[in-house]
């Protein structure tokens, strides 16, 4: 038996795939390295189960190997990002340029279990996950297993193979570099109730879908930001993301958005009217950002192929859709 009854069997390591897949996507800021790093790393315990001696729990024993799957990932020294970390804001007049390479940026998660998702808390918004990125991987391990995975120094020191106090000096150097990367705006409301957030995202699915600029520059914060992976394009204020809507992005007029939840806030499949009028094609994944009660942050993810699969939103709409929460 491992931790709490946990069988020390395929089914039981089994068990903790959920909060690996979560420990993982924080690591390497992809929903799809994730899973597979997952994978690799229940493979490997399975196939070493036999050499667990019970010096650590069950638990730990796993995540180590699970961060040791993650390190040999993010040795090749590629940083996924948002726009934002790469470059300045942009005339939302102008159109965005040719698409980057996909495997440059965030991805969104899906929401698994829901009280499990409030529980996380910031730490699986789009802007933490980004700036987990900044931090060197062993860093950014140590950040993630004390401070948003509850692993205790002693814990974190065996995983690493390293002394307690060179865990806690590691922990307090990205502390540091997290803090220093904080977006100063992003602390200047508190995040808003969990009614209020669904009634603004509800006006903000609202105003989107009649394409009412007065209503959406009400809704969004002064300092609010649109970028559109995978261009390298984004824009931040109320002026320029209207210029953006009413300019390159015209065609969006009419869009129906579909409801759904990505990294604990709510998210919209966006589906543009087809030119024959005979329905709606999948165009985009809008994840919503919210401070206070304005829309602070607007992320929009073209890879409809792949994304809206996983978000279970469908390849298409014929006729009117609904707005049917799902928050």
């Amino acid at each position: 038996m491992g931790d709490g009854g946990v069988e020390l069997t395929a089914e039981g390591l089994e068990g903790y795939r959920a909060e690996l897949t979560g420990y993982c996507y924080r690591m390497l800021g992809s929903y799809a390295e994730a899973e597979d790093a997952v994978q690799e790393a229940l493979v490997r315990a399975w196939r070493n189960l036999g050499r667990f001696e019970g010096r650590s729990s069950l638990r730990s024993w796993v995540y180590r190997i699970a961060t040791n799957v993650c390190l040999d990932a993010l040795a090749s020294g590629r940083r996924r990002a948002l726009p934002m970390d790469l470059s300045g804001p942009a005339d939302g007049a102008t159109p965005p340029g040719p698409p980057d390479d996909a495997a440059r940026w965030i991805e969104p998660c899906p929401d698994g279990d829901p009280e499990a998702t409030a529980m996380a808390g910031e730490s699986v918004r789009l802007a933490f996950v980004a700036s987990l990125q900044h931090l060197p991987p062993r860093q950014r391990a140590t950040l993630i297993l004390r401070d948003v995975l509850g692993f205790s120094a002693r814990e974190v020191a065996e995983l690493h193979g390293s002394t307690v106090a060179s865990a806690n000096s590691t922990l307090q150097r990205a502390r540091t570099t997290l803090a220093a990367r904080r977006d100063v705006s992003s602390a200047t409301a508190p995040a808003p109730s969990e009614p209020v957030r669904r009634v603004l995202a509800e006006r903000y699915a609202q105003a989107f879908s009649r394409y009412d600029m007065e209503e959406l520059g009400m809704l969004l914060h002064v300092d609010a930001t649109l970028c559109l992976p995978p261009y390298a394009r984004w824009m931040r204020g109320v002026p320029d993301i209207q210029a953006w809507l009413t300019g390159p992005a015209v065609g969006c007029r009419g869009s129906r958005l579909l409801p759904t939840t990505a990294n604990g806030t709510p998210a919209f499949g966006q589906y543009r009217p087809r030119p024959d009028g005979t329905g709606y094609t999948p165009w985009a994944l809008q994840v919503v950002e919210f401070s206070g009660d304005r829309v602070t942050g607007i992320t929009a993810f073209r890879d409809t192929d792949r994304l809206f699969p996983l978000f279970g939103l469908p390849a298409r709409l014929d006729g009117e859709a609904r707005l049917s929460r799902r928050w």
